[in-house]
């Protein structure tokens, strides 16, 4: 596990041609660990037959509304792997 909670992440802002959970309105943005949820395997290897797929911690990810709209004083939270996070 690379990340804790409170650590600052910036969503990987690519756009690849194969399946990923990776809201795109996520991408390219930062936010905040709120927790490591466990290990499980990475759906986008699963979606491309890569079997068996790669095993990553998925982390509950906090954004501001406000930085992902542009307003909205509320929060919202996307859980993420860890391949798809780099640190802020």
């Amino acid at each position: 596990m690379s990340y804790e909670a409170g650590a600052r992440v910036r969503v990987k802002a690519g756009d690849p041609d194969y399946h990923t959970r990776v809201p795109r309105y996520v991408r390219g943005h930062t936010g905040v660990i709120v927790a490591a949820i466990d290990q499980w395997p990475l759906p986008d290897d699963s979606a491309r037959g890569i079997d068996p797929p790669r095993e990553e911690t998925c982390y509950a990810v906090r954004f501001s509304a406000a930085d992902l709209w542009g307003s909205g004083d509320h929060a919202v939270t996307v859980d993420l792997w860890e391949s798809y996070l780099d640190r802020a």
